[in-house]
């Protein structure tokens, strides 16, 4: 068992897990269950959590993680259910959603600096929201909330369309064998997604430090009808609410450049 500060990398994919496998056609009341008609950019991994992370589920989640109503599978999303920012925060300000959270590092920071917004942790890993949760209460951060579930998901039904005034994508799993990449978020048809819940003039903003991802992102975006460009040349500047992670720390360790783009969300007309 890991101790707290030296936990696995959430977003590595495990190498031993079984391929996912399509649910059963039926419920348990025979209804017709719907199937993910896309691969997942994740494989989730079982494993034994801190006593702290234990903690943080039994005493933190109440606060911070949203209960959300699920279809065929424990990460997925009810297409009924409906998040509402005011109700969920109690107030009304701009809501920044990052997707793949994460241990948190950057959204709770992020969240502590900027008091007047409100902050959504979309994560699938457990340890990492159990780290988001315990890093949010010693900062004393009240002005996140976390969801469990599979992003795409998120910004397709949960979220009101238009409900975000910025999307965060931050060195999302980048799947960079050649047979794997079609699990990569950012493909083909994530404009729309993407778009769907940004608000007109929104931000999207992405980080990577895989090169051949950061094309494919900004080949997709710049294809994408509902974005323009938001910066000049072939990269954005580093995005300066983005603190430094271990992920980019790693990145830079291993000789790798980052790479940030931005994007701005087209007015629906």
């Amino acid at each position: 068992m890991p101790p707290a500060h030296a936990e696995p990398d959430p977003h590595a994919p495990d190498p031993h897990a079984p391929a996912p496998t399509e649910p059963e056609s039926r419920g348990p009341d025979g209804s017709e269950r719907r199937f993910r008609d896309q691969p997942v950019s994740f494989v989730r991994r079982s494993g034994r959590m801190s006593e702290a992370q234990e903690r943080a589920w039994t005493d933190l989640a109440p606060f911070y993680v949203l209960d959300v109503p699920r279809d065929i599978a424990s990460t997925s999303v009810h297409p009924a259910a409906r998040l509402i920012p005011a109700e969920v925060y109690g107030r009304t300000a701009p809501l920044v959603v990052e997707v793949g959270s994460g241990q948190g590092h950057a959204i709770v920071s992020a969240a502590q600096a900027r008091p007047d917004h409100d902050f959504l942790a979309v994560e699938v890993f457990r340890a990492g929201l159990a780290r988001t949760m315990l890093d949010a209460e010693r900062a004393g951060v009240r002005n996140l909330r976390l969801v469990e579930a599979n992003a795409p998901e998120v910004l397709e039904t949960l979220l009101p369309e238009g409900a975000a005034d910025e999307v965060w994508v931050f060195f999302p799993d980048p799947w960079h064998k050649k047979r794997h990449t079609k699990r990569r978020l950012v493909r083909p048809g994530f404009g729309a997604t993407g778009a769907r819940a940004l608000r007109d003039g929104g931000a999207l903003r992405l980080a990577t430090d895989w090169e051949d991802y950061a094309l494919q992102m900004r080949e997709v975006l710049d294809e994408a009808p509902e974005f323009d460009r938001a910066f000049a040349g072939e990269w954005a500047p580093r995005f300066d609410g983005r603190v430094m992670t271990a992920f980019e720390r790693k990145g830079l360790a291993k000789g790798r450049d980052i790479r940030d783009l931005a994007y701005r969300r087209i007015g629906r007309g």
